[in-house]
């Protein structure tokens, strides 16, 4: 009994070092946050928005999703869907702007013992 309850703890601390990212990643988007947002970008990220869809530097990312940001002022974002496969994360929902609602998904994956976001996308 004590081993199946010392492997249940792990296997729940295993899981919380692999969403770790999640969260953050959730609440920078949440609140419109671009510099907490970058935090999380690999050294390229692929960004789809609705008039551009491109592959860009960390930096270059950055000021792309803080102008996007500025033009649609961010009121919410609901989670609809968010889980793990084969080391990456993954989370869908609805970001609710000033400009109208977008489909939000974007992508995490492992890199050693952290987590970097390497696309987003939103979409109308």
């Amino acid at each position: 009994m004590k081993r199946l309850i010392s492997l249940f703890a792990l296997f729940i601390l295993l899981v919380s070092f692999a969403l770790a990212g999640l969260p953050e990643v959730i609440a920078a988007i949440k609140s419109g946050n671009s510099s907490a947002l970058a935090r999380y970008f690999d050294n390229t990220v692929e960004i789809t928005l609705p008039q551009k869809n491109s592959t860009y530097s960390k930096s270059q990312a950055e000021i792309i999703i803080k102008d996007f940001f500025s033009n649609n002022p961010v009121k919410n974002f609901k989670v609809l869907h968010q889980g793990e496969k084969s080391g990456s994360q993954y989370c869908i929902g609805t970001l609710e702007t000033s400009n109208g609602n977008f489909r939000t998904t974007f992508f995490m994956k492992n890199k050693g013992d952290t987590q970097s976001l390497q696309e987003i996308r939103f979409e109308n």
